[in-house]
């Protein structure tokens, strides 16, 4: 992804936000973002803006509500992937030529929209038996439990870390740190995971400027990260029983944004990714490569996976802990590693970073692996 940088970044608080609109978080963060990024309105010559719920023109009237119209505006829905697939296609955009400075939103109100457990479309057939997204996961961390000897202790001290991390995050939903015992002492939602280990509903924005390299320096882009890989890629059609520990979709996408950065899963040293429940964050760092399957869960219950271990993993607080307002969670993803690399992420702040990943996947499809998956690699 030669010649994209991130210029600016803006996000509001995630949480719940009964007496705002989408719209009015919307212009919140993207107002952010120009600031941060030392522009005005007018210069935005393009916008893409991911969302799942929030019905029609929600571009239109998220950017209208920041003062910019006329503009092209392009609504992204990929479910969880929404807001990380806005990025890909306004970094493609730049990479392309079109464009010197342009915008990638992500936006959920989702509190107004959805009560109750995430459910697949209604043509899929085990949504029709009864099928929720809590029962997927449990089913996967069963299989985990079972092929791996993972313990649920070993599960809760994902959701201990990422809701410790929330605590230091001013901007997450969740301010309270949570202890592994009081994790496993939570009602649970589908067993084995209990509450603090699925994602809470969530509402919020996020918004970040990409420019090219032309525009960087213009800009005097001292404070500019750069978008050194932006992959997208949808699941494949399941044959016979797939290993549910382990995820073909998240590795082919990691792959090739590899391919791109020319770097590989050594050289990654912070990662935020879509851990809609602690079983998630497991098979997704595992799917990356990050850690040997089966392992993860055990290398968190050590440390390895917090702030001062030796592979930071969602610092923002994650899903879990931030909070998961569908089309802005691939967003705000990245704007946690902007923060990082800039050094501007306060007690949860990695020492002498130089790379990080983010990962958002989200959705299940009738007979596929998954709906969509994106993996963005920032570096200094």
């Amino acid at each position: 992804m030669e010649g994209v940088y991130v210029a600016g970044v803006g996000m509001t608080a995630f949480g719940k936000h009964p007496d705002r609109t989408a719209a009015d978080l919307a212009a919140e963060a993207i107002l952010g973002a120009l600031d941060d990024a030392g522009v005005g309105v007018m210069e935005i010559e393009a916008a893409w803006v991911g969302h799942v719920y929030q019905g029609m023109a929600m571009g239109q009237r998220a950017l209208g509500a920041a003062g910019l119209s006329g503009l092209p505006i392009t609504n992204v829905e990929n479910a969880c992937s929404s807001g990380s697939t806005a990025i890909f296609e306004a970094a493609m955009a730049l990479r392309a030529g079109a464009y010197d400075l342009v915008l990638a939103v992500g936006v959920e109100h989702l509190s107004s929209k959805f009560r109750g457990a995430l459910q697949p479309d209604e043509s899929d057939i085990e949504a029709q038996i009864g099928l929720t997204m809590p029962s997927v996961y449990a089913m996967r961390a069963r299989r985990h439990f079972e092929q791996y000897g993972t313990t649920p202790r070993q599960l809760a001290a994902i959701a201990a870390k990422n809701k410790f991390n929330a605590s230091l995050n001013p901007l997450a939903q969740f301010k309270k740190p949570v202890s592994i015992d009081e994790v496993l002492a939570g009602p649970l939602i589908a067993e084995p995971l209990h509450r603090d280990e699925c994602a809470p509903v969530s509402d919020g924005a996020a918004a970040v400027v990409l420019v090219s390299e032309k525009k960087r320096r213009q800009l005097g882009g001292s404070r500019a990260v750069r978008l050194v890989a932006s992959a997208l890629r949808s699941g494949r059609m399941e044959v016979g029983l797939p290993d549910m520990t382990q995820e073909d979709l998240t590795w082919r996408t990691a792959l090739a944004a590899y391919e791109q950065a020319g770097l590989g899963p050594e050289d990654v040293q912070m990662a935020e990714v879509h851990d809609c429940f602690s079983i998630a964050e497991t098979t997704r760092i595992e799917g990356l490569h990050l850690f040997p399957f089966g392992e993860y869960p055990r290398a968190v219950e050590r440390g390895e996976a917090s702030l001062n271990g030796r592979l930071p993993v969602n610092t923002s607080g994650g899903l879990l802990g931030k909070g998961h307002p569908l089309g802005a969670t691939g967003v705000a993803q990245v704007i946690e590693i902007v923060k990082q690399l800039r050094g501007e992420a306060g007690d949860r702040q990695v020492a002498n970073l130089k790379v990080g990943l983010a990962h958002c996947r989200g959705g299940k499809a009738r007979g596929v692996e998954g709906t969509a998956c994106t993996v963005n690699i920032l570096t200094l």
